[in-house]
């Protein structure tokens, strides 16, 4: 029986979540047939510190995955985060190279790619590359280009960045696991699979994943990503806060954080302590929203992610701060299912799930198509190998 498998794996500072999901024909959504999870060490603010111990942690959420999905997992999608994914706007151009002044596709590829070479990658690897808009011989193009006339084609692209040394450790702990990384994805990438309509990405909207040690601000317009930054704030600093200011242990200031806790301390107090960290956070966000532009301008508002996206108060504070709505992520993937992946802490290794299909998905059990994949890969290696 053939069965169309996609596995995404999500390596946090806190947690690393692996999801398994099966494409079935004329379904729009996968079926998750398997996850799991681990608590992470060996990660600070998304990037590797202690490879052995980061190893342990994503091979124990792949075995539980496997464990739940009767699946054996060889080969993955994988999210990137942490403080070094950065989204820079660059610029390009190129002569139109038909000689009657017919733009091509070539054309398009050519100009994006200048926009990539236009910028200095010391250390960088590009993850994804993105057109904001297109000027043939000085004017605004909308729409399809190929097929207009003219002499030069401009280009303006959104290039998404991860640190070179960051990337290679990352895919290095998935190898060394016993899982091969298909494809790399930015995780607010991913998050936006599923997270965001696309009403909201053509109207303007603010997709906001809190973590544990970082928090990822990616900007939508047009149905496209038009800024994307990390910072290094999360929500482990306002449980920090909580422990130092009541002088608890960090478990017990967890719970009271998620409200999960109810003891006599004071309720004002916890609550200055939870908004003066948000704060914080939500002024590093409108600093970056006056920075590109866009503050108080996002009809859509900003849809919170990610586990600290659980802390109460957070919407509405967010709404005083940003001067914008504000509203928590879900998806209608599960239908009316309950189970814990509703939970947008799990968002990303899902959003991977739905990205890795749009890439052709991860292989098909028992199909020969996996057989010719591998053919095909060994052979242009050795090609590679060969060419000077």
């Amino acid at each position: 029986m053939i069965r169309n498998i996609t596995v995404g794996i999500d390596v946090g500072s806190s947690m690393a979540r692996v999801v398994v999901g099966e494409f079935i024909k004329g379904e729009k959504n996968p079926k998750i047939v398997g996850a799991g999870e681990a608590e992470t060490q060996g990660l600070r603010h998304g990037f590797v510190v202690d490879a052995d111990k980061a190893v342990v942690a994503v091979r124990s959420a792949v075995e539980m995955a496997e464990k739940s999905s009767g699946i054996r997992i060889r080969r993955a999608f994988v999210s990137v985060g942490g403080t070094s994914l950065r989204g820079e706007t660059s610029s390009g151009s190129v002569i139109v190279s038909k000689a009657d002044g017919e733009v091509t596709n070539l054309d398009i590829n050519k100009a994006l790619e200048d926009c990539e070479n236009n910028l200095n990658l010391n250390n960088k690897k590009i993850i994804h590359s993105f057109p904001v808009s297109f000027r043939l011989d000085g004017k605004e193009v909308l729409g399809r280009l190929e097929g207009m006339h003219g002499t030069k084609l401009e280009a303006k692209a959104l290039v998404i960045t991860y640190s070179m040394q960051h990337l290679e450790d990352l895919i290095g702990v998935i190898g060394d696991a016993g899982v091969e990384t298909i494809d790399i994805i930015a995780s607010p990438i991913a998050i936006s699979q599923i997270a965001l309509s696309s009403k909201q990405k053509i109207v303007g909207v603010g997709l906001v994943n809190i973590g544990s040690e970082t928090v990822s601000l990616c900007v939508f317009e047009n149905g496209l990503p038009v800024a994307v930054h990390t910072f290094s704030i999360g929500s482990t600093d306002i449980t920090n806060d909580i422990a130092l200011g009541f002088k608890i242990p960090l478990g017990k200031a967890e719970g009271l954080k998620l409200g999960i806790i109810q003891e006599d301390f004071s309720k004002k107090k916890l609550d200055e302590i939870i908004e003066a960290r948000l704060t914080d956070i939500f002024e590093l966000i409108e600093n970056h929203f006056k920075k590109i532009k866009r503050s108080e301008l996002l009809p859509a508002g900003i849809i919170f992610t990610g586990g600290g996206a659980n802390t109460p108060g957070l919407e509405e504070l967010a709404k005083s701060v940003l001067k914008l709505p504000a509203s928590l992520g879900t998806t209608d993937i599960f239908g009316s299912s309950k189970t814990k992946l509703r939970d947008s802490a799990w968002f990303t290794a899902i959003g991977l799930v739905i990205s890795g299909r749009e890439n052709g998905g991860y292989e098909r059990t028992g199909s020969m198509g996996r057989i010719f994949k591998d053919l095909k890969n060994a052979i242009k290696s050795t090609l590679k190998q060969l060419m000077p």
